[in-house]
């Protein structure tokens, strides 16, 4: 079994928006098969969780200076504009 991606998602407060957000990438992930971990966090609390690793952000807020991992701007969940778009951007950085 291959090893779990971590993707930490990261909004304003880390309630609703980032609840949304990692329940769409975590289905996603299941449908593609693909193990994943999914952290939520509020945007100032981001470079703590950095601290433990991961793979990919994907964040409805500003991301400041360089984490180290891609950043996907996560604003289609909300919208619903895009969404199957940057659901397929995350799937493709995950299966790297």
């Amino acid at each position: 079994m291959a090893k779990a991606k971590t993707v930490i998602v990261s909004c304003g407060t880390a309630i609703a928006t980032s609840t949304v957000v990692a329940k769409a990438i975590e289905e996603a992930c299941k449908a593609q098969s693909i193990p994943v971990i999914v952290k939520q966090c509020k945007a100032a609390e981001l470079p703590v969780y950095l601290k433990d690793g991961a793979d990919l952000i994907v964040t409805t807020s500003q991301v400041r200076g360089d984490p180290g991992v891609p950043v996907i701007k996560g604003l289609a969940f909300l919208t619903g504009v895009g969404k199957d778009a940057v659901l397929k951007q995350i799937i493709d950085v995950l299966k790297k």
